[in-house]
């Protein structure tokens, strides 16, 4: 019996760079009952859910802490924009 498992990903976003390479970083992941604390954390502490899956598909092959690669910028930006978005609506 084949079944698809939840996963999450965390972003870390530090200001102060031009390019997503610096500012963005995989910060925890994870898959199953892992992914299902994640997103538990994330409401706790009214952290912005985004759900794609195809995003978390290429998040979750990066490592922890490292620069996320160029090819990834654009997907980034967009994820950013969206928390920007809904930050801004709250206040």
């Amino acid at each position: 019996m084949s079944h698809t498992r939840e996963k999450a990903v965390a972003l870390k976003y530090e200001k102060g760079s031009a390019t997503p390479k610096t500012t963005a970083k995989v910060t925890v992941k994870g898959r199953g009952y892992i992914a299902k604390d994640i997103i538990k954390i994330a409401k706790l502490h009214d952290v912005p859910i985004k759900k794609d899956e195809d995003l978390i598909e290429m998040l979750s092959k990066l490592e922890i802490d490292k620069e996320v690669p160029p090819e990834m910028y654009k997907a980034i930006a967009e994820v950013f924009s969206y928390v920007y978005r809904l930050t801004k609506d709250r206040e």
